[in-house]
This record gives structure tokens, C-alpha cells and sequence, in this order.
């Protein structure tokens, strides 16, 4: 991108283009984005595997979607959940429990400022980019299958198991009509990207296209022989129309002259999702129900030897009446996942392909660099055991590769854990909970004593001072160091004549009306404690901030409750019960 940046030249220039890369790695420096090249879609094909992303709860990925800026991919899965995944290094950033049940669509907005999602229970949400959810409909009943924008943003439509499609107002979310005329669940729908036409198709093997003002079914379109799984707009031009089918073919339509143009071949079992590249508009590609993913070049046929080449209908005399011209995958990645793939999106630059499948896994393809030959003779093309047998892949890189990554999800959720780390423990003061020895007291304050034994009870002591006696400090200097928490509180029924306690050391002509409130209480008549026992508090520290008492006598501070066990300590406790001991 910064080669092309640096030295890109105006189209109307001209000028004889010559050939920038060479089979060799050090002409990497001179690959070109797809935007460079728009009438090369052959050098866009995505063969190389880049990430394999799993979550550490693992769940079938439904949707894949690419935010608008490229930075992060998007995943839906069947529990729920939206999972951000970064654009650059693939790793784990997010997870979002935005549904109570499977999501089964998402896109976002034109504009992109909003994104809309659809799940299991016919309920459609709104989220803003920061993942904010700020409205909730329950737009069908039934399951919804696709959700689709109109170029302006104002409407968006639904597709549902109930057999109609919904129009709603964005703005208002109210519905504004209701299309009819499907026989059975409609799986898949698309808007024009710059017209009001909308196309469906559903279970009945049928593809329909709909005008949005009135509702009227414009025409349908016949060729597939099962359930349609999905229908798209080429999103460049506007003029071509993707279906694909559980028949083992996709279909291409051409929309001036409504009829399909191209029947896309090659496919051992069904089909279940497609995708346009948002640059080239004859790159088509297409996931299967065996985990494949096949890339069509809609220009060139690639004709298998020993079958006949078909001309397009443009090319022949009748086009009207002419078959359509029978196109073959350019390029093949039969083991791209070990079930179907569910969703397929690319980049918005168009050299990352994202691939969600029922495997639970994420997976990230591009185009292979000059002189890399090794991503054709991985397990993806050849499968594992004939990959084995070349020598091109290990289980053990495999095992490597999954200890790796659960390392760096420890080491992500140790990272997200750091809050609930035990704190460290600081000196508490003896029999008043939750208030804590002071630590960064100045050199002149008074240091508390340790505790004296009195008649076989640990008792707190009367504060000490140096130079002099309490007799000699500053009322307001007392006050200070009190509030402080320099000086300790004094025993209960400080500065009385008890039976059980030492005398008290103020002398007679102390003025206690300078002290706090509640700090000196009236003598107790009869109060004899139990050896070995710890007195109690007194009964009102009025001037000690946080600390109080109810109508009963009960400390009313407010106790926080003590933090949870980390992660790492939970899992020792485990396998020390014999659990847990085996790897994954």
C-alpha cells in the first residue's frame, strides 16, 4: 500500500504497465492492494490460511462481519455472543452477550454508524460502533435468516421463517408493510445498493424481487432446484445478482436482461453462503456445506480438460434464449473448515477473507506473498492425512499451536482479571474492624503501644506521649491527632473507676469538653468482665470518620466484601481435588 501510495499514477496518464512482481521474496515490498488493480482479480485471490481464531467457550460461528473501518472483525455465534476480533494481529480483544439466543444476522448501516442484528428469537437490536444497545424489537415471531439496509439508511428488511419479509422505519422502528408471497421460510434477503429493489429467496426454491414502496412482487426467478441459502448484489455496479442453492450450484443474474448468465459449477455438496469482493466486480466466492471455500472468476470459465467451453449469452446470437455459460472455480480450498461455513466477508480493502464455520472456528485467508509455495500443499488444500504423507504438515505444529493459543488467552484474561487480585493486607486495629493502623504518620505524632495484658485480658492501652502526659496536649492538636487516627481509641469507660481496668492517668483538672463527642461515657454499675475476654468497644466514636453505631449498639460502618480468588488460584484448588490435569 505505501509502494503503491508513493509511486501510484493517474489512470489518464497511460503508459505501458509493466510487471512489478517476480516469483521471488523480495519482491514483496512491490505487492499492490486490490484498489491498485482492479482489472487484476486473479492476483486478489485469497490461498493463503493467515489466523485460525477460537474462543475459549466454544460455539458455532453464525456471522462474520468486518467493521467499516476494517480494524475489527465482528463474529456472531449460536450462543449469543459478539466477539471482537483485531484486523492486524487476529487476536482476542472482546466478548458481548448481546443475545439471549442464536444470532442468525448482522450488518451495518451506510453510513456506518449503526449496526443491526438479528437473532434465533425474531428480536432485532440496535448498537451503536462503541457495542452501546440502544433499542429492542421483536420483529417476528419465527426465527429471522437475513437483515438488509436501503442505500439511505431510513428502512431496513427482515427475512423470517414465517414466510414474509418486514419493512421497518430505522428511526422509528415501527413497521411500515409486510411482503407476502413465499410458500415457505425465506432464507436470505438483499437491497439494491442504490435503487429500491429488494430480492428474497426461500425454501419454496425460489428467488423474488420486490418492489419496497408498494410491496408487489416484480417477478420471480426459477433455476434453482432446493432451498435458496443466499442472495446478493454485486455492490460495486448494481448490475449483476448472486443466488446460491442447496443444489450444488450458484447462479449469476444479469438484471437488465433478467435471466441468469452464469451457472457456477464444481461443488461436491451444498452450498451455503457467498460473497462479491467489494473491488472486483468478477470475483465471486462461495462456502460449502463440507467446509470448502471455492473462488469463481465470472471472466474466465477455467473449463476442466475433456469438458466443452460455453459461451456467455452476451456473446451469442439469441441472448435472450442462449444457456448460461457454465463457470468453474479458479482456485479451490477444499479443507478450509471441517464443517459448513456459515458466513463469509471480506476486508473492506479486499485482501483479507474472514470465513466463520459450524467448527467454531474464525478463520482469516490472503492472497500468498511472491515465492510462497507451501500454502498450496497445507492441510487445507490436500487435507491432513495427504498433507502427513508430504510432510507439509504435523499434528505436533498443531498441538504447538493450540497450547500457544491457550497460553495467550490466559494471558489475556490474567490481564482482564487484575481487579480481582487479593489486595495486600494492611495492619488492622485491634477490636474495631475495617480500620487500619496508620503507616505514614509524621515523626512527631504519637506511636500507638502494643497490647498490655490486665488481669489476664488483652486490653488497649492509654495513649503515651513523649515529652509530657495527655494532661499537657493542645485540645486542638488532640483533636488532630485523633481524627488522624495517630492516637488509638481509649477503652471503654476510659476516665472512670471500674473494677477490671487500669486507672485512668488524666488528671482531675483535664478539660474533656475539648476532646470529641462520646469519648468519655458514664461509668457502667456492675459491669465485671470474664477473664481471658477482650473488652468491648466503646459505644459511639463520634470524631472517627467511617465508623458508627446503629439504634442497637452495632458498628453501622460500611464492611466491603473481600474479593474473589483469582483465576490462577481457583485452577490449583481444582487440580489439587484431581481435576483439570489433563491438556486440551
Amino acid at each position: 500500500m505505501v509502494q503503491w501510495m508513493r509511486h501510484r499514477r493517474a489512470q489518464y496518464q497511460g503508459g505501458v504497465r509493466l510487471e512489478f512482481e517476480r516469483p521471488t521474496a523480495s519482491y514483496v515490498v512491490d505487492m499492490l492492494p486490490p484498489g491498485a488493480r482492479p482489472k487484476s482479480a486473479a492476483d486478489t485471490i485469497p490461498a493463503k490460511m493467515l489466523h485460525s481464531s477460537l474462543n475459549k467457550i466454544k460455539h458455532p460461528i453464525n456471522i462474520v462481519k468486518w467493521t467499516p473501518e476494517g480494524r475489527r472483525l465482528l463474529t456472531g455465534s449460536s450462543s449469543g455472543e459478539f466477539t471482537l476480533w483485531s484486523g492486524t494481529g487476529f487476536n482476542f480483544e472482546t466478548i458481548l452477550q448481546a443475545h439471549d439466543s442464536a444470532i442468525r444476522a448482522a450488518t451495518y448501516s451506510h453510513n456506518e454508524g449503526w449496526l443491526v442484528s438479528a437473532d434465533q428469537d425474531g428480536i432485532v437490536k440496535y448498537w451503536q460502533t462503541n457495542f452501546n444497545n440502544v433499542k429492542v424489537i421483536q420483529a417476528h415471531l419465527d426465527s429471522i435468516r437475513d437483515i438488509a439496509f436501503s442505500p439511505n439508511d431510513s428502512k431496513f428488511v427482515t427475512a423470517c421463517d414465517d414466510h414474509t419479509l418486514n419493512i421497518f422505519d430505522f428511526a422509528g422502528g415501527v413497521k411500515e408493510s409486510t411482503l407476502t408471497g413465499h410458500n415457505w421460510d425465506v432464507k436470505a434477503v438483499d437491497w439494491h445498493p442504490a435503487k429500491g429493489l429488494l430480492v428474497s429467496g426461500s425454501k419454496d426454491h425460489q428467488v423474488k424481487l420486490w418492489d419496497p414502496r408498494t410491496g408487489r412482487c416484480l417477478t420471480t426467478l426459477h433455476g434453482h432446484k432446493n432451498t435458496i441459502a443466499k442472495t446478493k448484489f454485486e455492490p460495486t455496479r448494481g448490475q449483476l445478482l448472486a443466488t446460491c442453492a442447496r443444489d450444488q450450484t450458484a447462479r449469476i443474474f444479469d438484471l437488465r436482461m433478467m435471466r441468469d448468465v452464469c451457472l457456477l459449477r464444481g461443488n461436491e455438496k451444498d452450498i451455503s453462503t457467498l460473497a462479491w469482493h467489494p473491488i472486483h466486480v468478477s470475483l465471486l466466492t462461495t462456502g460449502g456445506a463440507d467446509g470448502s471455500i471455492y473462488h469463481y472468476l465470472l471472466d474466465e470459465p477455467h473449463t476442466p480438460s475433456g469438458t466443452a467451453t460455453s459461451i456467455p449469452p452476451y456473446d451469442s446470437p439469441d441472448p435472450s434464449n442462449a444457456p448460461a455459460q457454465t463457470i468453474y472455480p479458479a482456485h479451490k480450498i477444499q479443507y478450509a473448515h471441517d464443517f459448513s461455513v456459515w458466513s463469509l466477508d471480506w476486508h473492506p480493502l479486499g485482501h483479507i477473507l474472514a470465513s466463520g464455520s459450524n467448527d467454531r472456528v474464525t478463520r482469516f485467508w490472503t492472497r500468498a506473498r511472491p515465492g510462497e509455495t507451501d500454502c498450496y500443499n497445507d492441510k487445507f488444500h490436500l487435507g491432513e492425512e495427504e498433507a502427513l504423507a508430504r510432510g507439509t504438515w504435523d499434528k505436533r505444529d498443531r498441538r504447538k499451536m493450540l497450547r500457544e493459543d491457550e497460553e495467550l488467552e490466559m494471558e489475556e484474561e490474567a490481564g482482564g482479571l487484575e481487579d480481582q487480585k487479593m489486595p495486600v493486607k494492611q495492619p488492622v486495629l485491634p477490636g474495631i474492624p475495617g480500620l487500619s493502623m496508620p503507616t505514614n504518620s509524621p515523626s512527631n505524632a504519637v506511636r500507638p503501644a502494643p497490647h498490655q495484658q490486665f488481669n489476664g485480658m488483652s486490653v488497649i492501652p492509654t495513649p503515651s506521649h513523649a515529652p509530657g502526659d495527655i494532661a499537657t496536649i493542645d485540645p486542638e492538636r488532640f483533636k488532630a491527632l485523633m481524627a488522624g487516627g495517630a492516637i488509638r481509641p481509649p477503652p471503654p469507660h476510659f476516665g472512670t473507676q471500674n473494677q477490671g481496668f487500669p486507672q485512668s492517668p488524666l488528671p482531675p483538672t483535664f478539660d474533656t469538653s475539648k476532646v470529641p463527642p462520646g469519648m468519655f461515657l458514664p461509668p457502667t454499675q456492675g459491669f465485671q468482665p470474664s477473664p481471658g475476654s477482650v473488652p468491648p468497644p466503646p459505644g459511639d466514636f463520634g470524631g472517627l470518620p467511617g465508623i458508627g453505631t446503629d439504634g442497637d449498639g452495632i458498628g453501622g460502618g460500611v464492611r466491603k466484601r473481600g474479593p474473589l480468588p483469582s483465576q490462577q488460584e481457583s485452577l490449583m484448588m481444582e487440580q489439587q481435588r484431581g481435576r483439570y490435569k489433563t491438556a486440551r
